[in-house]
């Protein structure tokens, strides 16, 4: 038992020395019950609603006056009036609208004669929680118009609520594949990326880099790109394979495929730069492994890849609007389940682009040319 003692006591005394090490044993499991708390079901509220009022008569400016209160309390949605329904359906396409409330130019009229008006939802349908919501609220919307109208006789019963969906039908394993994707990229990045970095310094491999003349940028550059390379492989692969079994339309369209390389490419630079940056001064190996899971849930779940990003409470959507997961994911949401063009996601490419430069500066300044 004395042998068996001093192992113990050897290991316990290891353990005591590295702090943050066990801050991240103690910190993975508050981070997964409040980070998992509440990335799943909580209400979806400040979605963008389109509203074309082409009718421009009283009952459509009542239409307009319960969208109004509607985004005024619940907050289910903010509005945002247009013009032409041609710009609103393209800022839905394009990612800035949630929805579009048309009016049609007869609304009022027969809604005075009583000759069944109409209102029409376009909705973005790759997201069906928020597809669901935006339907359910407008349709409860429609339905208390009578009410809100001092004439009730002179109105009717309720108008009719078309809902239009832009998009074919997305089951759920097509609006998980981007997340999916981005969450192989990172796997890569901290397998083949990070864990490997840190184990060569363990091993003492590290040692070999620096007695030669190779500068710190050039060294950094080179355990970067060869770890966004593995990663790029991981992502391609995984997109390849899941957009087969997801059963994604018009999957290998070669113009499309290029614009999903691209974004792979730059998310896969973003995570590895961010990834070295974290572990450019770190020592102990066994650290990575814990900051791994700290990092898995915290950039994964807030970035949107599983449920809607209006339903969290608004630390959870600061976390997003850093979180480089987020601009990764919004970019294959785009692209795999709406197939746009690269200006849809111009801003998450520039967005990774900047934040690639920025992590991989910090690193290149933290880095240290000593054992």
């Amino acid at each position: 038992m004395q042998r068996t003692w001093a192992i113990i006591e050897r290991e316990l005394r290891r353990f005591r020395r590295s702090p943050m090490l066990i801050l991240m044993s103690l910190m993975l499991p508050i981070v997964q019950l409040v980070i998992l708390g509440y990335a799943f079901g909580g209400a979806v509220k400040h979605l963008n609603l389109g509203v074309v009022d082409q009718d421009r008569g009283a009952y459509a400016l009542k239409v307009q006056e319960l969208t109004g209160a509607v985004a005024a309390n619940a907050s289910t949605f903010d509005t945002v009036r247009y013009a032409d329904i041609g710009a609103a359906v393209t800022d839905l396409r394009e990612g800035r609208l949630n929805g579009v409330l048309s009016i049609p130019t007869d609304f009022s009229r027969r809604t005075l004669a009583k000759d069944g008006p109409h209102l029409a939802l376009i909705e973005d349908n790759t997201d069906n929680f928020v597809a669901a919501t935006l339907a359910a609220t407008l349709g409860s919307l429609v339905s208390a118009l009578p009410q809100a109208v001092k004439h009730v006789e002179r109105v009717g019963a309720a108008p009719l609520l078309d809902v239009v969906e832009v998009y074919p039908y997305v089951p759920y394993i097509q609006y998980l594949l981007p997340g999916s994707i981005v969450m192989s990229i990172f796997m890569m990045v901290m397998i083949g990326g990070g864990i490997i970095f840190m184990d060569d310094k363990a091993r003492g491999l590290h040692e070999g880099y620096l007695v030669t003349p190779i500068t710190k940028f050039e060294l950094i550059l080179g355990f970067n790109l060869s770890g966004a390379i593995k990663a790029v492989i991981s992502g391609s692969v995984l997109m390849t394979l899941g957009s087969v079994i997801a059963g994604v339309p018009d999957a290998f369209e070669p113009m499309r495929l290029v614009r999903l390389f691209l974004v792979i490419v730059v998310t896969a630079i973003a995570l590895v730069s961010m990834m070295f940056l974290l572990m450019v001064r770190m020592s102990d190996p066994l650290l990575p492994r814990a900051l791994f899971g700290v990092l898995n849930t915290l950039l994964y779940f807030p970035s949107g890849a599983v449920y809607p990003q209006q339903a969290f409470p608004g630390w959870m959507r600061a976390i997003a609007k850093v979180d480089p997961f987020t601009y990764a994911v919004h970019a294959l949401k785009s692209l795999l389940l709406k197939n746009t063009g690269l200006a849809a996601v111009s801003f998450d490419l520039v967005y990774l682009s900047v934040f690639a430069l920025l992590t991989l500066g910090a690193a290149t300044l933290l880095f240290k040319r000593t054992l």
